[in-house]
């Protein structure tokens, strides 16, 4: 007799521009899928795996040549490849919560919107590397452009990423809220530009929504 292998691990991600709080509300997600009693996994891209904080930092490191599109675009789908392969997967086979700051909608928000690489080339990559994988709930926290920039302004030092400009975030944004709208049943966006009080009592909401829709460990 074949021993039925049963999956209850769920997928979150996190997504949003630079200042919205993703840091902040990814622990407080962490907390409360914890305090449910869940294993849960807390990664984030570019990263997750020695290899891919190697690549992350190649990613976000300022250098005098500038980094060519493609090589960018090329450098996530690696990280991304491993972290798929070593973290992902195995959590979610295991029965776990992922929740990942940053997937493959950065991607399309980041190098699609911001760089303006074709959606085409995007998908290509994408059905090559993580097949069916999909986020089973992406919260999208967003906030006005210059707001968030204010915010990572006061933060020190930036990377590569936070140093373009505020053209290139409103691209960003602008590509990220045409996701959540192309599938609305997968993201709930979350008015980040609100107090963090409020911000958190609408994720707990979210969360706790979608934590009633899964089915029981022990099913």
């Amino acid at each position: 007799m074949t021993e039925k292998t049963v999956n209850h691990g769920r997928f979150i991600t996190i997504e949003g521009i630079e200042g919205v709080g993703k840091s902040t509300n990814l622990a407080f997600v962490q907390r409360m899928l914890t305090d449910k009693g869940l294993d849960v996994c807390i990664t984030r891209e570019p990263g997750g795996t020695t290899l891919a904080e190697q690549l992350r930092e190649l990613l976000l490191t300022q250098r005098k040549e500038g980094m060519v599109d493609d090589a960018e675009l090329l450098l996530m789908f690696a990280a991304r490849a491993d972290h798929i392969a070593r973290v992902i997967r195995p959590a979610l086979q295991r029965g776990a919560w992922v929740v990942s700051d940053r997937f493959t909608d950065a991607t399309y928000a980041y190098q699609g919107g911001g760089r303006g690489i074709a959606v085409q080339r995007i998908d290509q990559l994408k059905h090559w590397v993580q097949g069916d994988l999909q986020p089973d709930l992406t919260l999208l926290l967003d906030a006005p452009v210059a707001l968030g920039l204010q915010r990572v302004g006061k933060r020190g030092k930036k990377d590569r990423f936070e140093k373009e400009a505020e053209a290139f975030f409103n691209r960003v944004r602008a590509a990220y809220l045409a996701l959540a709208q192309q599938s609305p049943q997968r993201f709930r966006v979350v008015d980040t530009s609100r107090n963090l009080a409020t911000v958190q009592a609408s994720i707990a909401a979210i969360i706790d929504e979608f934590s009633k829709s899964a089915p029981p460990a022990d099913a």
